[in-house]
């Protein structure tokens, strides 16, 4: 389990829709029932954008039978998928957030939906789809464990699958260094002696693994990353799987500069 899995537990019990959609009407303590239909009147208006997309650029019929979505948090994209597929599997990395999906699919009588745990390998994952869905969901995630979830989310694809996929690649507030951050650099007062960096690194790490074993409760948000991807590495995936060609759509949140990419399993 990864730092960004802890925090995304904490998310679930603690935000589930404000972390899914960063807006304070989202919020734990004000989202009413005008705020929910609000929250899953978006998730519609995605899926037809993504669905449009796919066939604008692969099929015009395009109506794909089985739906995965990787980082379903609480089903946003879930009750959508499940109105137009035979059967939608949903994947978190946090019970608290697939408890309160399987909630919202209850609520609506869906029995199309399976929901299951998401870990490095998908290894709950069976079968093979027809779409392959992810957005706002890699960004979150370590990068060397998000490019092995993204060559193992386009294995997933069944021959001729398309595959939706959002990666952020930039931050528009690093113009100076084209949307890259620059690295960290340490006060010189801060910069350990040799002898001395595994004494610091030994204390950092107790530090952080007491963080993390505290109770959520604080009033103070957990920790969200925001990781940008490199396309190249991106691509090579997918042309390494065989994939001709790939469009794809800017994305913007915040100033996470991403794309949406949308390809073909041959």
């Amino acid at each position: 389990m990864g730092v960004s899995d802890i925090e995304w537990e904490k998310w679930g019990r603690q935000d589930p829709y404000y972390s899914v959609l960063t807006s304070e009407r989202f919020r734990s303590g004000r989202l009413d029932e005008a705020a929910r239909a609000e929250f899953f009147a978006s998730g519609q208006w995605h899926m037809d954008a993504v669905l449009r997309a796919c066939r604008q650029y692969f099929d015009p019929e395009f109506k794909p039978q089985r739906v995965l979505d990787f980082g379903c948090g609480v089903g946003r994209l879930l009750v959508p998928f499940a109105s137009v597929a035979r059967e939608v599997v949903g994947v978190d990395v946090s019970p608290s957030m697939l408890a309160e999906a399987q909630r919202n699919c209850a609520e609506r009588g869906l029995a199309n939906v399976v929901l299951a745990r998401s870990d490095d390998e998908l290894s709950l994952v069976e079968g093979r789809f027809d779409l392959v869905h992810s957005a706002i969901t890699l960004q979150h995630i370590e990068v060397p464990r998000g490019r092995r979830l993204f060559g193992r989310l386009v294995e997933l694809l069944a021959p001729q699958g398309v595959g939706a996929i959002q990666i952020t690649y930039a931050k528009a507030y690093h113009p100076e260094s084209h949307g890259q951050p620059p690295p960290p650099v340490l006060p010189e007062s801060l910069q350990p002696a040799a002898n001395s960096l595994g004494r610091l690194l030994r204390r950092g790490a107790r530090e952080i693994e007491a963080r993390f074993d505290e109770p959520n409760g604080t009033g103070t948000d957990p920790e969200m990353m925001m990781n940008p991807y490199n396309l190249s590495e991106i691509a090579f995936l997918m042309q390494s799987a065989g994939v001709a060609n790939f469009h794809a759509e800017f994305t913007d949140h915040g100033g996470e500069l991403g794309v949406f990419l949308y390809f073909r399993r041959p």
